[in-house]
């Protein structure tokens, strides 16, 4: 009990302190309008998701697709529809897959994370979820790589399941 009391005096001097900064105001040049002190610079966020650039020859070009769509044609609704993507690497060093964002979460693709060499091949696969999702479909994968940004898309259209029905030449017989 005794350290859940120290911790949450700690938070709130930590907290008092830091609103206590914040709220410092000293008066602006003209002499008569306090202005508000923060460490934070205007309209600029404090946070980054973004992972830093390494610097790279590579361009687009470079990571080269056999197909950038794949048509399913007509598949049944259940088991997912798969299918590979390939790519060469055309440059003159490794491609590094950093992302593969599909356009919703049907779709899943996969790809290894090891450096694909020059003059190597690369793979992504990719399974769209066709449970539930009867109807033409039409997504995609967006990859992100040291080579830049490619969109990747599949297609196709699902063939509904057929619910309850008994094929004619089957016959019903009821046991108690």
């Amino acid at each position: 009990m005794k350290k859940v009391l120290l911790s949450l005096s700690l938070l709130l001097l930590s907290a008092s302190v830091t609103m206590a900064q914040k709220k410092h105001k000293h008066k602006d040049d003209a002499g008569d309008k306090p202005q508000l002190i923060t460490n934070e610079k205007p309209y600029e966020s404090t946070t980054t998701n973004a992972t830093p650039a390494v610097a790279s020859t590579l361009k687009a070009e470079d990571m080269a697709f056999a197909d950038m769509t794949h048509d399913f044609g007509t598949v049944s609704e259940g088991p997912d529809a798969t299918c590979e993507f390939t790519f060469k690497n055309m440059g003159k060093e490794p491609i590094v897959i950093q992302k593969a964002q599909p356009s919703c979460g049907c779709t899943v693709p996969q790809f290894s994370n090891e450096p694909v060499a020059p003059g190597a091949t690369g793979v992504i696969n990719v399974a769209y979820h066709t449970k539930g999702k009867p109807n033409a479909f039409t997504k995609t994968i967006t990859v992100v790589s040291n080579a830049g940004t490619k969109v990747l898309t599949i297609k196709g259209n699902v063939e509904k399941a057929p619910t309850g029905s008994v094929p004619e030449n089957v016959s019903m017989i009821k046991t108690n």
